[in-house]
C-alpha cells in the first residue's frame, strides 16, 4: 500500500462514483484507475511531478507510486533553477539495480509496504530543499490514524482548495483515495470558487490552513454562503486564534473543527476537535491529545526525558515517521533519541494534552528570557480590533532582541494602548511587545504561512505595507 489498491477496489465496486473534481472537471473512479494504468508503463524509476492542480496531477501522481516506483512532488512556484537542481540531484536516486525493481511492475499496484514511494521536500526559495522519504507503510498507518482520529466517511465530500504540491493537500488526496471518499480541490486558491464548491457541490469536509478557513469564514458571513452542509473542518498549519475560530463556528455551525500538531517528517502528531455547541476552552498553546498510534515525550537536549509543564524539544514515536533524509541533513532538522525523534519544535505536556511553543530557531531571547513569537501571536490575537497578528526579535542593543509585533487591525482599528491593555494579564511582563507596528497584509510565505522574517524586513525597510502604532 498506500492506495493504489484501495484505488482498484473502488473502481470495481462503483465505476461510475466521483473520485477527484478538479475545478468543476470530474474523473470517476474508473476514469482515474483507467487513466492512472495508462501511464504506468512510461513512469520512470523515480517521478518529479510539477505541475499546478488538475486532474493530470491526480493521475500521474497514482502512476508515479505503482509498484516500488517513487514521486517526488515540486511547487510549480519555485524558479526554473531551483527545479533544475532538484531534478539532479533525484536523477542520481534513479540509477542503478534498485530503479531497475521498481519499472518491473506494469500494472496500477502497490508495491511491498516496507518500499520508499514519495520523496518529500521541505519549502525552499532559495536554497535547495532538504528531501526525506516515505515508506508506503508509514502513510498506511497515517491514513488509518487520521480517518479514525478525524472521522472521515465514504459519502464524505472533501475540498482542499491550496496547491496539490503542499504535503497538506496532497495527502488529503491520497487519504481519499484510499478511503474510497470523494476528492475536490480548485486550479488555484479563490475564495469565489470555494464558496461555490461549498454551495453547489455539497461539500462536507475542508481541509486547509488557517489563513484559508479566515478568509472563507468572514466573506461567507458578509456573503451569505451556506456553510450549513459541512461537517468538519481540519485545520493545520498553525494553531486557530480566537477570531477564525469564532468565525468558522458562526459560517460552518454543524462543522466539527479539528486543529492539529504535525510535520512532513513526523505525520500526526496530536490534535483535538470542538464539537458543534461545545464551548470552546481557554485558548491557549494546547494542541490536543496524542494521535492513535502516537507516542509524545519532552526531551532535553541530551534525550533526558523532562516532567509535566517543563518546556523542551516534542518527541515522537510512531510508524508514521518518515525514513529521514534523502540530501540536506545538518544533523538538527530530524534528530532521533532513542527512537524518539523531534524536528526540533519545543513545547510541554500538561496532563497528556501537548502544548505547542513554536520552533527553536523562531524563539526570542530578550534580556535572558525565552519567548515562542506564537505564544504571543496567540494573545494578540483575542484582542478586540486585531484581525491578525505576527510577532518577531528584532536586534537590540540592550536585550540582544526584543518583542515586536505586527498587527492587521479589523474593522474599527486598534491602538498600541489597547493592545498592552489587552495582553497584561495574559503575557508575562518580559514576553509583552515593546513595539507594535500596524499592517495592511500578513507578511506570508508563498505557501500562505505567517514569514517573521519578512516582517523584520519590512520594519527595516520602512516597507509601504507597515506603519508604527504610537
Amino acid at each position: 500500500m498506500p492506495f493504489l489498491d484501495r484505488l482498484q477496489r473502488w473502481a470495481d465496486d462503483r465505476p461510475d462514483g466521483t473520485a477527484v473534481v478538479v475545478a468543476g472537471q470530474r474523473l470517476s473512479w474508473e476514469e482515474l484507475r483507467d487513466t492512472a494504468a495508462g501511464l504506468v508503463p512510461g513512469a520512470p524509476a523515480v517521478t518529479v511531478l510539477s505541475e499546478e492542480n488538475s486532474l493530470h496531477f491526480a493521475a500521474a501522481f497514482a502512476a508515479g507510486v505503482a509498484g516500488e516506483r517513487q514521486c517526488a512532488v515540486l511547487d510549480p512556484t519555485w524558479h526554473q533553477q531551483l527545479q533544475d537542481a532538484i531534478r539532479d540531484r533525484i536523477r542520481g536516486l534513479s540509477t542503478g539495480a534498485a530503479a531497475a525493481d521498481a519499472l518491473t511492475a506494469t500494472e496500477l499496484a502497490d508495491g511491498l509496504p516496507d518500499t520508499t514511494f514519495l520523496i518529500g521536500l521541505t519549502s525552499g526559495t532559495t536554497s535547495v530543499p532538504k528531501a526525506f522519504s516515505r515508506t508506503r507503510r508509514s502513510w498506511q498507518l497515517s491514513f488509518d490514524a487520521s480517518i479514525e482520529f478525524f472521522g472521515l466517511a465514504a459519502d464524505d465530500k472533501t475540498l482542499a482548495p491550496g496547491p496539490l504540491a503542499a504535503s497538506l493537500n496532497l495527502y488529503a488526496l491520497a487519504e481519499c483515495l484510499y478511503a474510497g471518499s470523494e476528492f475536490h480541490t480548485l486550479s488555484q486558491f479563490d475564495v469565489g470558487d470555494a464558496h461555490a464548491a461549498v454551495s453547489h457541490d455539497g461539500i462536507t469536509r475542508l481541509v486547509l490552513v488557517p489563513t484559508m478557513l479566515r478568509l472563507l469564514s468572514e466573506r461567507g458571513l458578509s456573503g451569505g454562503v451556506d456553510a450549513s452542509g459541512i461537517r468538519s473542518i481540519i485545520c493545520a498549519g498553525s494553531k486557530l486564534d480566537a477570531r477564525t475560530l469564532e468565525a468558522a463556528r458562526r459560517w460552518a455551525p454543524n462543522a466539527t473543527i479539528f486543529e492539529y500538531y504535525g510535520a512532513s517528517e513526523l505525520s500526526f502528531v496530536s490534535g483535538a476537535g470542538l464539537r458543534p455547541g461545545q464551548p470552546p476552552e481557554q485558548r491557549g498553546t494546547g494542541i490536543g491529545k496524542p494521535f492513535p498510534g502516537v507516542e509524545i515525550r519532552i526531551l532535553d537536549d541530551a534525550g533526558v526525558e523532562l516532567p509535566d509543564g517543563a518546556d523542551g524539544n516534542i518527541c515522537v514515536r510512531s510508524g508514521m515517521v518518515s525514513d529521514g533524509y534523502l540530501w540536506g541533513d545538518d544533523g538538527q532538522a530530524l534528530q532521533s533519541f532513542d527512537g524518539w525523534h523531534t524536528v526540533g519544535d519545543q513545547g510541554y505536556l500538561d496532563r497528556g494534552t501537548l502544548h505547542m511553543l513554536g520552533r527553536r530557531l523562531d524563539m526570542i531571547i530578550t534580556a535572558g528570557t525565552n519567548v515562542y513569537p506564537h505564544e504571543v501571536e496567540l494573545a494578540l490575537a483575542s484582542v478586540p480590533g486585531v484581525a491578525a497578528a505576527v510577532a518577531a526579535g528584532l536586534a537590540d542593543d540592550l536585550r540582544g532582541q526584543k518583542v515586536v509585533a505586527g498587527i492587521v487591525p479589523s474593522h474599527g482599528g486598534v491602538t498600541a494602548t489597547q493592545l498592552k491593555a489587552g495582553v497584561e494579564d495574559v503575557l508575562a511582563r518580559n514576553k509583552r511587545p515593546l513595539e507594535y507596528f500596524a499592517l495592511a497584509e500578513l507578511p506570508l510565505t508563498d505557501r500562505g504561512k505567517l514569514s517573521r522574517e519578512l516582517l523584520l524586513d519590512w520594519i527595516a525597510r520602512n516597507d509601504p505595507r507597515i506603519r508604527r502604532l504610537g
